[in-house]
């Protein structure tokens, strides 16, 4: 799956980076704590969050998170837009709960990776 495919499957709207659609994505997480993104997170991955402020970024950078999605209609300031430029990451915003759009992106097939017991 791909960024351009997310964004259909949610009906989101590119914030920042329509130009990077074909990167593929592994795996997801849904988390507005970024401490569970910095546990569970793997490569080439989509983040589903509703929290805005840099610390997404900067988690993105950290875990190679290629996307953001913001859920409930949430849109970053401008800082983390000119964050998410220069590291190439992303952003997109759905009206979808978090829920909803971890689940419907799991019924297409995108897995969160292994479970943790």
């Amino acid at each position: 799956m791909n960024i351009e495919d997310i964004r259909s499957i949610l009906g989101a709207k590119y914030i920042v980076g329509e130009e990077w659609k074909e990167r593929e994505v592994h795996t997801a997480c849904g988390s507005d704590m970024m401490s569970d993104v910095l546990a569970f997170m793997k490569d080439q991955s989509v983040l589903m969050t509703g929290l805005c402020n840099l610390q997404v970024i900067r988690t993105c950078e950290m875990m190679d998170i290629i996307c953001v999605v913001f859920v409930r209609g949430k849109l970053p300031d401008e800082a983390m837009i000119e964050m998410a430029k220069e590291k190439e990451i992303a952003l997109l915003s759905t009206g979808h709960r978090m829920f909803a759009a971890c689940g419907m992106l799991y019924e297409k097939g995108l897995r969160g990776g292994p479970d943790y017991k």
